[in-house]
């Protein structure tokens, strides 16, 4: 996920801020001693990850293009110019520019926007740009939401006191509002100081650049191993009462399955795995990941001479081209495989899939997966010439059966009217009124369409009182039927409105 640090080069970050027994420091000072604090953690714990550098004020400029040398992005921060006037706007463009630039707009971005929480003065202003949103033409949008998924983080180098004391912090909610609502606002607490800014910048890493640690696991073997980007909580919407799931801190590896039947599965997110290397002399290596850090890590294995199964687990995913499943936490599963970005680098990568234990429709409950070993015949035939997947559904599909699709109120009429032809030649067209009424049905439990069932309920009632002394009793019997379980289905009771249920005629007996 990389990261573009938005730094407020404006006039108002000179201003002085006295410390006691030492020379006069300016808030751009803290500032700078703050975003080398974070480039430092970086650099030690997310080494792989891209990093910006845009400077603004009342135009921006990109300082260091997306980078992993820390070391430049440090130089970059010393030589910082002082410009004019704050125009945040301006600058929130500059940053949609360079990420569609380099990442296009489906890469998420984490924005850390630097500023003393100065608004600007005039036009350009972000009080004036965010009063002026509702005033404006397609030409000239609002840069928030971005194009991309992105978190906006905002760092005030100032207190929430003096924040408050102008709309100030009203205005920077509603930035972080009209940007999605993901992301914070950090203030410092306390005096202006070196301790409040490394307070403030540590609040930061703690939420948005912590390491994700966990163990991976198959069978007896295990390896430590750093996940980039963190994992972040996933809320499933079809539960009545959605709690955020969180990927546990043991990865649990259940089984293999070639490339070929894992096709291209739908995933939430995907993310690059590190194994970590343990020992006296080295605290934390990442191995596996690119060349140049197999290079390192085979130095540190060769120091600590202790192998690492995760090493192994991504050269054998590699050469034998096949993906290993992974559990995530409790009915939530996941997939590690290698992926190349160039000839010569490879990745250990993790994709985690939809929560729930039938993610891939195709290959069945992941529960129900077994080895080769236990299977009568082997699935995939003597010479790999078939697999067994996808598994085939129960119950039987036939995709040349026309799906109900109401896209306008005449095909809704057209269908309530067919039900009705075939209710006034009752019984003669028994079977083919209860065949549309229950097609109706489905289609209106699927849609959520309550009040259709209830009102073809209304209208069979209604056909049931004018039907002439003639007609057959048993078409007013299945009317009242068939009017009596559409009322019930309406409900929503699970007893009633089950979507597999059809509605039977109901047993009479005339022969008599």
């Amino acid at each position: 996920m990389p990261t573009v640090v938005l730094m407020d080069v404006s006039l108002s970050m000179t201003r002085p801020v006295s410390l006691d027994g030492s020379e006069e420091f300016q808030r751009k000072n803290l500032a700078v001693h703050g975003l080398t604090m974070l480039f430092e953690h970086m650099a030690a714990n997310y080494r792989l990850e891209f990093t910006s550098l845009v400077a603004f004020s009342s135009l921006w400029e990109l300082l260091v293009p997306f980078t992993r040398d820390y070391n430049t992005l440090q130089e970059a921060l010393s030589n910082l110019e002082d410009y004019d006037k704050t125009c945040v706007e301006s600058a929130l463009n500059g940053v949609s520019n360079i990420v569609q630039q380099e990442w296009g707009s489906s890469c998420p971005c984490q924005v850390v926007l630097v500023t003393d929480g100065s608004l600007g003065i005039g036009k350009g202003s972000l009080r004036h740009s965010l009063h002026t949103l509702k005033q404006r033409g397609d030409d000239k949008k609002f840069p928030l939401p971005f194009p991309f998924p992105a978190k906006l983080f905002i760092l005030c180098v100032a207190n929430i006191e003096e924040l408050q004391m102008t709309d100030a912090m009203d205005n920077l909610e509603e930035l972080l509002h009209l940007s999605g609502g993901e992301g914070q606002i950090f203030t410092m607490e306390g005096p202006l100081c070196l301790k409040s800014v490394q307070a403030m910048f540590g609040r930061l890493i703690d939420q948005a650049y912590s390491p994700f640690h966990a163990v991976l696991h198959c069978g007896n073997l295990s390896s430590d191993v750093q996940v980039f980007p963190r994992p972040e909580p996933v809320v499933v919407d079809e539960e009545v009462e959605p709690m955020p799931r969180t990927v546990s801190t043991d990865l649990e590896i259940v089984g293999f399955i070639e490339i070929g039947d894992i096709s291209s599965p739908p995933v939430i997110s995907r993310h690059l795995v590190l194994p970590i290397a343990v020992n006296k002399e080295v605290d934390e290596v990442g191995t596996g990941a690119t060349d140049e850090l197999e290079e390192e890590a085979s130095a540190s294995q060769m120091a600590g001479k202790s192998p690492n199964f995760c090493v192994l687990l991504h050269g054998s995913l590699k050469v034998e081209g096949m993906v290993a499943l992974v559990q995530l936490g409790p009915d939530w599963y996941g997939m590690l495989y290698s992926q190349a970005d160039s000839k010569k680098k490879s990745n250990l990568m993790m994709s985690l899939f939809e929560p729930g234990p039938e993610p891939l429709p195709w290959l069945g409950k992941v529960s129900h997966l077994g080895p080769i070993s236990e299977a009568a015949e082997n699935p995939y035939g003597e010479d790999d010439s078939k697999s067994p997947f996808p598994v085939q559904p129960q119950i039987k599909r036939s995709y040349a059966q026309n799906v109900t699709v109401w896209i306008k109120a005449s095909g809704l009429q057209t269908d309530v009217q067919k039900i009705l032809r075939n209710a006034r030649k009752l019984p003669d067209k028994t079977q083919t009124f209860y065949k549309e009424l229950n097609r109706l049905r489905k289609a209106a439990l699927a849609f959520g369409f309550w009040e259709l069932l209830k009102g073809v309920a209304d209208l069979l009632e209604r056909e049931c009182t004018l039907l002439p002394d003639s007609a057959h009793p048993d078409a007013a019997f299945q009317l009242s039927h068939a009017a009596q379980q559409l009322k019930l289905a309406s409900t929503g009771d699970s007893q009633y409105a089950a979507f597999d249920h059809n509605i039977a005629p109901m047993h009479t007996d005339f022969s008599s």
